[in-house]
């Protein structure tokens, strides 16, 4: 588990580092080496407009990390936000907000995200957006979910009868103890997000050329399948890696949040 984990943090180091380690520009065409195949130059050969397949694989992974990154920090501030007025304010604003939620979490978030690009247009920045709206309402309902668990406790109780103001419980008490479930959901839902990515690039509503993504690569090489297979199996297989990583990642992540035996034997004895 812990190795195929690494994976997703391999993937993180790609990212971060492509620019440095790949060996040509991933948008620069040469017309010249159209469809080569594996050289000294071009170690994972050329495309259908003579870019380096290596520097696009690299350039790709960038490019998704970055909308996943995006996405999940966009989808958990904004359900972290609404969860916690909910959780604080309770009565009516706790009804409506909840109510709004389930509207979010009763449709799909493809077809909320194609729904959202169909209104705002093609582009990264608009896959951001449409990705961020509809993954925040599952963000909320958990935030709420825990933090209503957690206010109902009787040492909350105590604190509020003394007197403490609701913004201060909120970050003393009701905050720290979201962040930690709310961080291994985010982890799990990075997968998704990651398809989720490449279905809309595919679909020419995400990232547009000449910036490399995985889900665009795809579409760009189905037409040359039978003379360059490597040109959809190598982004298909680095998706299907990120994918599987960061499905373990959250699998670890969840685990080490469970206590382990020895550990609570050690309290009890304590």
């Amino acid at each position: 588990m812990k190795g195929v984990a690494a994976i997703a943090g391999a993937f993180a180091l790609v990212a971060l580092l492509g620019p440095e380690l790949a060996p040509f520009d991933p948008a620069a065409a040469r017309l010249d080496a159209v469809l080569e195949g594996p050289s000294a130059t071009h170690p994972l050969g050329t495309d259908d407009l003579g870019r380096d397949q290596l520097s696009r694989l690299l350039g790709a992974a960038r490019t998704s990390l970055l909308a996943v990154a995006l996405v999940l920090a966009g989808a958990l501030g904004l359900g972290l936000a609404v969860g916690s007025v909910a959780a604080v304010r309770g009565g009516l604003v706790d009804e409506l907000l909840m109510r709004l939620t389930d509207v979010g979490l009763a449709v799909p978030n493809l077809i909320v995200a194609l729904a959202m690009l169909g209104f705002l247009g093609p582009g990264y920045a608009n896959m951001i957006a449409a990705l961020t709206l509809a993954a925040w309402p599952a963000y909320a309902r958990l935030s709420r979910t825990l933090m209503v668990s957690v206010k109902r406790r009787p040492y909350v109780e105590a604190v509020r009868l003394m007197g403490a103001p609701p913004g201060w419980i909120l970050l003393r008490h009701l905050l720290p103890a979201a962040i930690g479930p709310l961080l291994v959901y985010a982890t799990a839902d990075a997968g998704f997000i990651v398809v989720a990515v490449a279905t809309l690039s595919f679909l020419g509503l995400g990232v547009q050329p000449p910036t490399p993504e995985w889900g665009q690569m795809l579409v760009a090489g189905l037409p040359f399948m039978e003379t360059s297979p490597g040109l959809v199996i190598l982004p298909g297989l680095a998706l299907t890696l990120l994918v599987v990583g960061f499905n373990a990642a959250g699998e670890r992540v969840a685990l080490d949040r469970v206590p382990r035996p020895q550990a609570r034997r050690r309290r009890h004895a304590a």
